[in-house]
């Protein structure tokens, strides 16, 4: 049986998979309190993972739709290209000012 978005085993709903299951215990409540941003910080990791796997694998194991899972993956490599462009630009403007 082929799997659907968001399901990771043929017998699961999307609401099963771990990106829907709801925070429980001391972040429950009052993670807001405690200076910890949960959005930003899941975004973070969401974006790591996206560097480290393959948009399929994330979708996957995250329970995510894969179209947003390759939305990630490209966002991630639009951000390294810019990051390296940035990168040749410091060191090519380094060099005019500083030698």
């Amino acid at each position: 049986m082929p799997l659907s978005p968001g399901r990771i085993h043929p017998d699961s709903s999307p609401a099963d998979s771990p990106a829907a299951r709801s925070v429980s215990g001391p972040w429950a409540d009052g993670s807001a309190n405690s200076g910890i941003r949960l959005a930003e910080t899941r975004s973070t990791a969401l974006f790591q993972l996206a560097t480290e796997l393959p948009a399929a694998v994330l979708a996957r194991t995250l329970g995510i739709d894969i179209t947003v899972a390759v939305a990630v993956a490209v966002a991630v490599k639009r951000q390294r290209a810019a990051a390296g462009d940035w990168g040749a630009y410091a060191a090519e403007a380094s060099h005019r000012n500083g030698s």
